[in-house]
């Protein structure tokens, strides 16, 4: 069944969608009236509807149930990512998202190859949220993960004080992710993923020095693109309810 997310809560017994939604449904996905879509908005309300009206850049809809959405993850993930080189932010941000991720922030690390101007990045940053949005919508999230603006890694850092777990992905080596949670399972969690160049001892030091600690994929080095899925599955598998 087809997957949107509504702008804002819904009340009453119908709903309608207008701008890219709309065309989606009518020009893209060509459905009709009659048809059903599901609706989710922003209070993570599930809707299942029925198209009962199709006009020029609308699509009226009636409210046939509805159910708190139960496809979101117990732990809200935070992915610092350091910018890779090419498209291949692009991937992770798509894949990330099926995945379960709730927020991505890109980051400039020392060892960054990429360094978009900032006009360049603002364009960079609006993609990447499309790409969000659209995986968002196949992989049927409750939710639609922020992409914020880029940052420093300075900044990326001090935003780790929010979490109640910091998770330093360290190429130099660290404990498995697993020892590091020691059973427990935190509401919120920062994952730190480097670039190609992975990242400088400093860096290392100043996120463990506010509590962040190293964590090892493993004895094989990922690549930029590969690593934050890795990560991201196994923090998933240690919160979530189907690994109790």
């Amino acid at each position: 069944m087809a997957w949107f997310f509504t702008e804002e809560n819904i009340s009453g017994n119908n709903y309608t969608l207008v701008g890219e939604s709309a065309k989606h449904i009518s020009k893209v996905l060509r459905m009709r009236t009659g048809e059903d879509i599901t609706l989710v908005s922003p209070d993570k309300t599930q809707y299942e509807c029925k198209i009962s009206l199709i006009t020029q850049g609308e699509v009226t809809v009636d409210i046939i149930s509805q159910k708190p959405c139960e496809n979101e993850p117990d732990v809200f993930v935070t992915l610092y990512q350091a910018l890779p080189k090419g498209d291949k932010m692009d991937f992770i941000v798509q894949k990330c998202t099926e995945l379960g991720i709730s927020r991505i922030v890109p980051m400039i690390s020392a060892r960054c190859v990429s360094r978009p101007d900032e006009k360049s990045l603002k364009k960079k940053c609006e993609r990447w949220q499309k790409i969000a949005l659209q995986a968002a919508m196949q992989s049927r999230r409750g939710i639609i993960p922020e992409v914020t603006p880029c940052i420093s890694f300075k900044e990326a850092a001090e935003q780790t004080k929010q979490n109640e777990k910091t998770v330093f992905f360290y190429e130099m080596g660290g404990e498995s992710v697993r020892k590091i949670l020691n059973g427990t399972k935190p509401k919120t969690v920062g994952m730190f993923i480097g670039s190609e160049g992975g990242f400088e001892q400093s860096e290392v030091d100043s996120v463990t020095a506010i509590g962040g600690q190293t964590a090892t994929l493993g004895k094989r080095i990922l690549r930029a693109e590969t690593a934050p899925l890795a990560a991201l599955s196994i923090i998933m598998y240690e919160t979530d309810n189907f690994s109790s």
